[in-house]
């Protein structure tokens, strides 16, 4: 018995602490996620802040073997401060190239393949999104909102 009784604390201890340690170096939750994907600046006062709906939709390709696939199309609004959206107007167009690299980038890296709508999936997404935004607007960009999205599956 004396010599089971070492062998069982030791793996009573090593159980323990296994479990501990999965406990806090589990994934985070997509919610988590979610706010992790979030400007760090102070959240916007709602009332001093404007939506601009991009004026085109966007669509993306998705190619496997040389071979569109699907297609995905998907409208974007900025959120930028109340009188700012004249901004955004004015540089529509750099905006529309700079998430067409970004939406292409994210199809050729399998981004818009199976549960492309899913949290984690979309958030490296929505954070080059907001980051191309702020270069092409300075910084007024607060946020990129994903209004639509819709694939297509070529049969």
């Amino acid at each position: 018995m004396k010599k089971l009784l070492i062998p069982i604390l030791l793996m009573i201890a090593g159980l323990a602490a296994g479990g501990g340690a999965g406990f806090y170096l589990r994934p985070q939750t997509s919610d988590a996620m979610e706010e992790e994907a979030r400007p760090k600046a102070a959240e916007p006062d709602l009332t001093q802040v404007e939506y601009v709906a991009l004026s085109n939709q966007f669509v993306i390709p998705v190619l496997e073997g040389g071979r569109i696939v699907s297609v995905v199309a998907t409208s974007l609004s900025i959120e930028v401060p109340t009188g700012k959206s004249d901004i955004v107007r004015a540089r529509e167009p750099r905006l529309q190239d700079a998430f067409l690299r970004v939406l292409f980038d994210h199809a050729n890296s399998g981004g818009f393949r199976g549960s492309f709508t899913d949290s984690t999936n979309l958030l490296p997404l929505r954070r080059a999104l907001v980051e191309q935004a702020r270069q092409v607007l300075d910084d007024v960009a607060s946020d990129v909102l994903i209004t639509e999205i819709v694939r297509q599956d070529n049969q």
